[in-house]
């Protein structure tokens, strides 16, 4: 694990995204993220395909939304301070949640990404955020569905469900989850809390 920006290394790029993250991730001791992002960009790709977004900008977000797994917690607010970034309180207080943000800047200045949409939903893919882009939710939701964890997720067949009516729905449907249980979260990110409202607004006019 790197302890500090400064530490951090890549080694060159072969213009193949995947390839680049996959190698990376390991080499950082990282084998499960790695994993996990070829499993979100490729989930990531189907349901942009589905919703009419950009299956490659979807694909490439899928990979690049973890890269920041490299740096343990207990550093991550020191590296999000190092290179400029806001830090909420309440990422201060549960720091596991700015890994989004700082896997954003790293998709800038490692890798080389361009593209502010890929920014954006790299930046928001563990919260979302109210006025979410097309490719913002996509990511979301490819990557609560692809979820990092053992086992399958509680709420799949849920948001599997809800995926067929609209990716709105879906967003909503994880978000719903985490909302219903706001009480026992370290705690409510206020991202997450705009893009529950926004959210539930935007299915209550369909």
């Amino acid at each position: 694990m790197i302890n500090s920006y400064d530490e951090l290394r890549v080694h060159e790029l072969t213009g193949n995204l995947r390839d680049d993250v996959y190698r990376f991730l390991r080499e950082h001791h990282c084998p499960k993220t790695a994993e996990h992002v070829l499993k979100v960009g490729d989930e990531a790709r189907r349901i942009a395909v589905l919703y009419d977004a950009d299956p490659v900008a979807a694909e490439y977000a899928g990979y690049l939304h973890d890269i920041s797994a490299i740096f343990p917690n207990h550093v991550r607010i020191q590296v999000s301070r190092e290179v400029g970034l806001d830090v909420l309180p309440e990422e201060q207080q549960f720091p596991m949640i700015i890994h989004q943000k700082i896997s954003s800047y790293m998709a800038r200045d490692l890798f080389g990404m361009t593209d502010p949409e890929i920014w954006s939903a790299v930046g928001c893919h563990t919260t979302l955020k109210a006025e979410a882009s097309l490719l913002d939710k996509v990511l979301f939701v490819a990557d609560k569905i692809e979820w990092d964890q053992t086992g399958s997720p509680p709420y799949l067949r849920d948001i599997t469900e809800q995926l067929h009516i609209s990716l709105d729905h879906a967003a909503f449907q994880y978000i719903q989850h985490l909302w219903n249980q706001r009480e026992s979260l370290a705690v409510v990110h206020p991202w997450l809390q705009d893009a529950y409202y926004d959210l539930r607004d935007a299915i209550r006019l369909k």
